[in-house]
């Protein structure tokens, strides 16, 4: 929506009203969508039991009341919801689709929401590819609309004193990262692989360090693998960091490493490379699309960790075949210019003309 609003404002975009629905929220971002077409209602403040009851009844009220031109579905799970008042009040809807939300598909309403949607938005390829095969999505129905990030957050600077200091680590020690959420369900994360890569690597580079910065439910099983192959004085588990250290952390690795098997796409790649680093991801997953097809980085196969431990070393010791890897205004450039905003906007707005939902 912040695309949206950027649209209105910068590119001179006629917008009669937006009406934004907010399931898990409870105010505006300070700054943002302050244009007089924007109004919302959030429902952060209901309990969770309650929060989706209450969102798709608003949904129906607020569509009964205003009939919109178009009801943007911005999850898979209200897709039922957006196909019902398509029914009834004939609104034409998109469908936003990201990763895990829409892939193995099984509840036959929500397989027939999406077929029956007036367009099908994705954030990757990847996923565009499989809801075609696995749903017998029309191409021509499905649209590319890769996300995007705010690259001023992201620089390139010498590895940080202070996180040095914290980690009791050296300047000149290579350092491998991996920035995701420990969760149960989100192992696909690939941290296990690197993990398991490090006594490999440690034959090569004996003063290897990894850093997994992350918190969750996951944790308490990392920390018993680390320590089951006596990596204790070379994997550290940095927890919850705020925001504000994150390009720190970023700028602390000689290069990143998520070979995951899971991701709808990955924004993580895109801000390390913002930092100008070396980047590794899975070849099975969205990261095929942050990361070009191998443009901007290296993709292995996320289920071998004797190639992983191979690519990070090669990678680490400036072995690289990939020229680019060791160029980080240049991979700081490229990622800007294919994943920064204005591009998104632009695709954001060649979308909506194309339905003749905004008038230049």
């Amino acid at each position: 929506m912040a695309a949206v609003e950027c649209l209105y404002e910068q590119k001179n975009i006629s917008l009669d009203n937006v009406f934004v629905l907010d399931k898990l929220d409870s105010s505006n971002p300070e700054g943002l969508f302050n244009a007089s077409c924007f109004s919302f209602n959030f429902m952060g403040q209901v309990p969770k039991a309650l929060q989706t009851s209450v969102f798709s009844l608003k949904a129906l009220i607020t569509s009964f009341r205003d009939r919109p031109d178009l009801i943007l579905c911005g999850h898979l799970n209200f897709a039922p919801v957006a196909y019902l008042l398509h029914h009834l009040l004939e609104i034409p809807y998109w469908v936003l689709v990201y990763g895990v939300d829409a892939w193995n598909i099984k509840d036959p309403l929500r397989c027939r929401a999406l077929r029956s949607a007036n367009k099908v938005i994705s954030i990757s390829g990847y996923t565009r590819d499989r809801l075609i095969q696995e749903q017998s999505l029309r191409f021509d129905n499905i649209f590319l609309l890769p996300v995007t990030f705010n690259i001023a957050r992201f620089q390139i600077k010498p590895k940080p004193h202070y996180l040095l200091d914290r980690h009791d680590l050296k300047a000149s020690q290579p350092v491998i990262l991996t920035v995701a959420r420990l969760a149960d369900d989100e192992q696909y994360k690939g941290y296990d692989q690197v993990i398991r890569a490090m006594p490999l690597m440690r034959q090569k580079m004996p003063d290897v360090h990894y850093v997994l910065v992350g918190k969750g439910s996951d944790r308490s099983r990392v920390e018993a693998l680390v320590d089951s192959l006596g990596l204790k004085d070379c994997v550290t588990l940095a927890g919850f960091i705020p925001d504000e250290e994150i390009c720190d952390y970023y700028n602390l690795c000689d290069v990143f490493a998520m070979p995951s098997k899971g991701e709808g796409f990955g924004i993580v790649y895109l801000e390390a490379l913002a930092c100008g680093k070396p980047t590794l991801g899975g070849n099975q997953d969205g990261a095929l699309d942050a990361l070009c097809h191998g443009e901007l980085g290296v993709l292995v196969n996320p289920d071998d960790v004797d190639e992983i431990a191979e690519v990070l070393v090669e990678i680490l010791q400036g072995k690289s075949l990939h020229p680019i890897l060791y160029q980080p205004e240049t991979l700081r450039q490229k990622v800007d210019e294919i994943y920064g905003f204005e591009n998104f906007q632009a695709n954001l707005l060649a979308l909506l003309k194309e339905s003749d939902l905004v008038a230049s």
